[in-house]
């Protein structure tokens, strides 16, 4: 059970998580009626997923596409462990936030919208409000309390849900800044085995054949330290920074080969 966004009279906008391999699910609405629902498009990327609802005439709420700001009001609204209806209150507490180690499993958990708004299982693809009711985010994670965290939750901001979700829509897929890389961390065992100096950075891992990085002339065993003029410190740096690029653009990159820093311009592609 998850929970959805109306982004259309017809189609609700949800967490892919939520709906899994399924391709046929029911929704169920706030006057308690339910309805059948398809699985119109999944994008594992960012965790988005659109469903075509049979029922129509939905209210489409409004959708705020400026980022909040860290100290306004936060609302998140959904079925939290299956009590349906539930609004849960809170702040903004960060913005372009990621969870540590989660680039091993997803690409999807990186520059979002930190709140203190409860948010538990079942929030999943509801909506994150601000104080004049407008959707700010898609309720995407939280922290449970055995990671020692309190009042930690994470969603996916609008701009990013809604130009997603239109892709979906349009055509059943959706384009991403694409690298090319793989990386891994700068342990200090990695550091002493490969002899590295670096005191940040990522290590590359691999070079996809024919892509940015490998035109840029990116190698297996360089150390990425800055992209996008951003310091490079965790594997979630890289995505993060990636996210916020452009199919075409050229952006700076900075890795240390061999002890020498070198600087080279990667142009961004999409896939």
């Amino acid at each position: 059970m998850g929970s959805g966004v109306v982004l259309r009279e017809d189609v609700v906008m949800t967490n892919a998580h939520v709906v899994g391999e399924t391709r046929e699910v029911t929704v169920a609405y706030a006057d308690g009626s339910r309805s059948p629902g398809t699985v119109l498009a999944t994008d594992e990327v960012t965790d988005l997923a659109v469903v075509r609802s049979e029922r129509g005439g939905l209210p489409v709420p409004e959708f705020r596409q400026e980022l909040p700001q860290p100290g306004e009001v936060a609302l998140a609204i959904g079925s939290p462990l299956g009590f349906e209806n539930t609004v849960t209150a809170g702040i903004v507490s960060g913005l372009h936030r990621q969870l540590p180690g989660s680039a091993a499993q997803t690409r999807s958990l990186v520059d979002l919208v930190q709140t203190d708004a409860p948010i538990s299982p079942g929030n999943s693809g509801g909506a994150l409000l601000d104080a004049q009711g407008r959707v700010i985010g898609i309720n995407e994670a939280d922290l449970p309390p055995e990671t020692g965290a309190v009042s930690l939750g994470f969603a996916i901001p609008s701009a990013t849900a809604l130009d997603i979700a239109e892709q979906l829509l349009a055509d059943g897929t959706a384009t991403h800044p694409y690298l090319g890389v793989s990386v891994r961390p700068l342990t200090p065992p990695i550091k002493e085995k490969l002899g590295l100096v670096a005191d940040h950075g990522v290590v590359v891992g691999a070079v996809d054949d024919n892509s940015p990085a490998a035109s840029a002339g990116v190698r297996a065993g360089d150390v990425i330290t800055e992209f996008g003029g951003a310091q490079i410190r965790t594997v979630e740096d890289p995505l993060t920074a990636l996210r916020k690029t452009k199919a075409g653009e050229s952006v700076p990159l900075v890795v240390l080969r061999d002890g020498q820093r070198h600087e080279q311009a990667v142009t961004i592609e999409s896939r």
